[in-house]
């Protein structure tokens, strides 16, 4: 079998192009007309974003609401939407105009950021690398993992889930190769509730499950 190629990825961010939302209306209008670059970056790139905090949500519009507009419901509303469970951008953007449209219909105002707070819409491109570092056998990977950095297990669990096969990582795609004996690992890797998870905690609960598993030496 060929043995798991460690990546890891960084992230060059940009502005869209599109001015900075300085409330809820803005927001809505300019989610709108922005490119699906856009919604990818503040939906599924979040993770890789350092903060000090460990904010309760994991996308960015949700934290600016509750941030910066004082808005927590609608920040509950955002918060819990799984971006990878939208085949595609569209109708994730959908949704999420649709949420933002419900909660101006209950407000008598429209909430505003202070000054200096404004929502920018930027984008990022995906610069990957090769660690040079293999894994030879599945009976490696949650010590491998364990060794990993979080943009590692960015690449490798969250961001493939849009590669092919789509909804799927790439430790699982691995283990396919090695036949029916790894079903069980890989159906536990695929149930893993990530989109709640920090990067830290995702790789933790990695390894967790593949060490219960036995497969740490």
């Amino acid at each position: 079998m060929k043995p798991f190629e460690i990546r890891d990825c960084a992230l060059l961010t940009r502005m869209s192009g599109l001015s900075a939302a300085v409330n809820l209306r803005e927001l809505r209008d300019r989610l709108a007309i922005c490119n699906p670059n856009v919604i990818y970056h503040h939906f599924c790139e979040t993770p890789m974003t350092p903060t000090f905090d460990n904010p309760d949500y994991r996308n960015d519009f949700a934290v600016w609401v509750k941030l910066h507009l004082g808005d927590r419901v609608l920040a509950e509303r955002l918060g819990i939407l799984d971006p990878y469970r939208f085949p595609d951008l569209e109708d994730l953007r959908a949704v999420t105009i649709d949420l933002i449209d419900e909660r101006l219909s209950e407000l008598w105002y429209v909430p505003t950021a202070p000054n200096g707070a404004e929502f920018h819409f930027t984008e990022a491109t995906t610069v990957v690398f090769d660690t040079g570092r293999r894994i030879e056998h599945p009976r490696e990977l949650a010590t491998a993992i364990r060794g990993m950095t979080n943009s590692s297990i960015f690449f490798h669990y969250l961001e493939a889930q849009r590669r092919e096969p789509p909804g799927m990582d790439d430790f699982s795609s691995w283990l396919l190769e090695f036949g029916a004996e790894y079903e069980k690992d890989i159906m536990a890797l695929c149930s893993i509730d990530f989109t709640f998870f920090t990067l830290s905690e995702l790789k933790s609960e990695l390894v967790g499950l593949l060490s219960a598993r036995g497969e740490t030496p």
